[in-house]
């Protein structure tokens, strides 16, 4: 009797991730060893002159940590700077998302027309970020709109230098980012609780739980996952920071660099001068500084709903 061989079916798994792979590995994981290389290199332009690439060992992260003239540390203020338009965007970020994805999704209030309010809610983030931060330098310019109705209505003898003030322009920065991202926040957070097994919402109404308890009780814990995850990409996103402060303020941070961002300052040394060495050295700093966090965080947020 002729025996049939079996189909591997295991194998066309790993046929199909070997796309990803090839992929990964020539843009992301190339490119971030190329970058680990560079930062212990002295490799940039003086004019038309190239210089190095020269080994220098750590020098160029410990210029990054060297006072300047003035006795501030540039790196530790522009991650100062990033950390505090972070939490005015992600915080209520995520606050917003997850009261809207609750409310979505509650079982009790079985809201209809829910792929339309996903629809809108993500509107925001189709806009490019640049669009969006040239959208509202029009609008609080001293001539803008804003400054307009201000003027118009009494409130203000004189325009408004809404891009003048840091606290007027960490708040916009802040703004744009939580307008931009808080619909994909609440559509993930939403699937997250959609993922939920009803009857264990049933069951808590049946035992007399009320709202707070079903959410704190049963939502909470079982979104976690998906909430650590979202916090994540949210706060390495935040690190990242570039077009919305750079169009804002045209690349200068105002006023007096109160919103340069980390990426900004890296980008400083991507220009002219094609410093490698250094932007290679602001980036695995940044890169340290996101894992760790990042490690912060699932552990921080983790730990309340471990066994």
């Amino acid at each position: 009797m002729r025996k049939h061989k079996g189909v591997s079916y295991a194998k066309w798994g790993y046929i199909f991730i070997i796309p990803f792979f090839v992929v990964y590995i020539l843009f992301t994981l190339v490119p971030q060893l190329t970058t680990f290389y560079n930062a212990f290199f002295e490799n940039y332009r003086s004019g038309l002159k190239q210089i190095g690439p020269n080994y220098v060992g750590f020098d160029n992260f410990i210029k990054l940590f060297t006072p300047d003239k003035s006795g501030s540390i540039g790196m530790i203020k522009y991650f100062g700077n990033t950390v505090i338009l972070w939490v005015l965007g992600a915080v209520p970020q995520v606050a917003v998302a997850l009261l809207l994805a609750v409310f979505f999704t509650s079982y009790r209030l079985n809201i209809k027309g829910q792929q339309f309010f996903k629809t809108v809610i993500y509107m925001p983030n189709l806009i490019m970020a640049a669009a969006f931060s040239m959208l509202f330098f029009t609008l609080f310019s001293p001539i803008g709109p804003i400054n307009q109705i201000i003027l118009s209505s009494g409130w203000a003898d004189k325009a408004v230098d809404f891009l003048g003030m840091r606290v007027s322009v960490r708040l916009l920065i802040s703004l744009m980012n939580f307008l931009m991202w808080f619909g994909n926040t609440t559509i993930l957070l939403m699937a997250g609780i959609q993922g939920i097994d009803q009857c264990l919402f049933e069951a808590a109404d049946i035992d007399g739980a009320n709202s707070l308890q079903v959410f704190f009780r049963v939502t909470l814990p079982l979104l976690a996952p998906i909430l650590v995850y979202t916090v994540i990409t949210a706060m390495i996103g935040g690190l990242q920071m570039f077009d919305v402060p750079q169009v804002l303020t045209n690349g200068k941070g105002t006023p007096d660099r109160t919103s340069f961002t980390m990426v900004m300052y890296l980008n400083n040394y991507l220009g002219t001068s094609k410093n490698y060495g250094m932007a290679g050295a602001i980036s695995v700093v940044l890169f340290i500084i996101s894992a760790s966090l990042s490690l912060v965080v699932y552990k921080t947020l983790s730990r309340p709903y471990k066994n």
